[in-house]
């Protein structure tokens, strides 16, 4: 998990862990669990962040399987 690139993307978005978990459907802090990877986040998730942030396969695997 590349915590900083998804960081970044949510900057460059206008989001917070806040915003960001809303639109996910979990709370601020199952999002703050998965970024600090003590969950993993679920298939659908990584979809939903995919189109939000309209991120590239490389992107995605970089955010979520470095």
């Amino acid at each position: 998990m590349n915590i900083k690139l998804l960081e970044s993307k949510m900057k460059l978005f206008g989001d917070s862990n806040v915003t960001l978990a809303k639109f996910l459907g979990i709370s601020p802090q199952a999002l703050s669990a998965k970024k600090n990877e003590r969950v993993d986040f679920k298939q659908c998730e990584i979809v939903k962040i995919k189109e939000r942030y309209g991120l590239t396969a490389e992107e995605v695997n970089n955010i979520f399987f470095a």
